[in-house]
C-alpha cells in the first residue's frame, strides 16, 4: 500500500472510531440513563427537590459504650477552638467552608466504602462530613473501629454526639448506595429548626434522618463539606494507620448545592472557599495522599 493509501485507512480509521465513540455516548442520554454530574459510581446526583416522605428505616439513638465515648469526646474536642488534642493524636481538613450568610441548605452526593477498616481505636476517619451554617446536625461518614456509621451528630442538643447513626452495609448501599446524597435544610429561621435526609433510590425520595432546633454550639459560624481524620502514626510503618488501611478508598463529595432562597445551586469560590488550595499529603500523614479539586469548589476527591 503507497503512502498516501495508507495515510487514507488510517484518516478512516480515526473517523470510524469517532463515529462509533459518538454514537455510543448518545445510547444513554437516548435511553434517559445519561451520566449525570456527581455521578460517583452509585447512581446519578438526586434532584434536591424531589418529594421528601417518611424516615430512615435503619437509624438508631446509639448507646453509651467505652469506644463512642471516646470518639464523641476526641470529635467535640477537635471542633472547639483552642482546644488541644492528644499529643499523639493529628487532626486535620480539608474541602469546602460554605460562608455565612450564603445558604439555608446544603446538599451533596458522598461516597462510602464498606471495605475500609479501622484497626487502631484512637483512630477515626470523617469523610465526607457536611455541616450547613448554623446547622443543629451535621452528617458524618464516620470510619472507627466499633464499624462504618453514619452519624447525625447534634450541635444544638446538650451534651451534643451522634443523635441517630445508621450502620452502613448490604442493607445501605441495596437503599442509598456507594454514593448517597445527603441534605440539611433549615426549616424555619425563628426557632434555627433543621432536617437532615438521606436520598432512598430505591423510591426517589429524601428520608428523614434527624431533626432538631435551638442553638448551633459548634462554636464556628461557616459551614463545611470536607475530608477530615484524626489519626496517628503506625510505628511498623511510619505513616497514619489509615494511610496504609484506606490505600483503596476514595473519598469523593460531588454535586455540592447551595440552598438560598429556595433555590438550589452549585457551591461556587465566593460563597464556599476551599480550606487549603494546596493541601500536602505529609500533613495528613500519609505522603502519597492526593487532593483533587474535581470540580469549582462543587466537588472534591481524596485518594491516594
Amino acid at each position: 500500500m503507497s503512502g498516501r493509501a495508507h495515510g487514507r485507512a488510517h484518516a478512516f480509521v480515526n473517523r470510524y472510531r469517532s463515529l462509533l465513540v459518538a454514537a455510543l455516548l448518545l445510547v444513554p442520554a437516548a435511553l434517559g440513563t445519561a451520566p449525570a454530574v456527581g455521578d460517583t459510581g452509585g447512581g446519578h446526583a438526586p434532584d434536591p427537590r424531589a418529594p421528601h416522605r417518611g424516615t430512615v428505616a435503619g437509624a438508631r439513638t446509639p448507646g453509651h459504650s467505652p469506644g463512642r465515648d471516646r470518639a464523641v469526646r476526641a470529635f467535640a474536642e477537635g471542633r472547639a477552638e483552642g482546644r488541644r488534642l492528644d499529643a499523639d493524636l493529628t487532626h486535620n481538613w480539608w474541602g469546602v467552608f460554605p460562608q455565612p450568610g450564603t445558604h439555608d441548605g446544603i446538599t451533596a452526593t458522598h461516597s462510602v466504602d464498606t471495605s475500609y477498616r479501622v484497626s487502631d481505636p484512637d483512630n477515626f476517619t470523617y469523610a465526607p462530613t457536611t455541616k450547613a451554617e448554623n446547622s443543629c446536625m451535621e452528617v458524618v461518614t464516620a470510619y472507627w473501629n466499633s464499624g462504618n456509621e453514619l452519624w447525625a451528630w447534634d450541635w444544638c442538643g446538650s451534651p451534643g454526639g451522634p443523635a441517630k447513626v445508621v450502620r452502613i452495609d448490604a442493607d445501605f448501599l441495596a437503599t442509598y448506595s456507594a454514593a448517597y446524597g445527603v441534605q440539611l435544610v433549615r426549616d424555619d429561621a425563628a426557632s434555627n429548626t433543621w432536617s437532615a435526609y438521606l436520598y432512598n433510590r430505591r423510591t426517589g425520595t429524601w428520608e428523614l434522618l434527624y431533626r432538631n432546633s435551638g442553638t448551633d454550639r459548634s462554636g464556628l459560624s461557616h459551614g463545611w463539606d470536607m475530608f477530615e481524620i484524626y489519626a496517628s502514626v503506625n510505628p511498623a510503618t511510619g505513616v497514619g494507620w489509615y494511610c496504609t488501611e484506606a490505600r483503596k478508598t476514595v473519598f469523593d463529595s460531588s454535586a455540592i448545592q447551595l440552598r438560598k432562597g429556595g433555590a438550589w445551586r452549585p457551591a461556587g469560590p465566593a460563597e464556599a472557599p476551599w480550606t487549603d488550595t494546596n493541601p500536602q499529603g505529609r500533613d495528613f500523614l500519609c505522603p502519597g495522599l492526593k487532593f483533587v479539586r474535581a470540580g469549582a469548589n462543587d466537588h472534591w476527591t481524596v485518594r491516594q
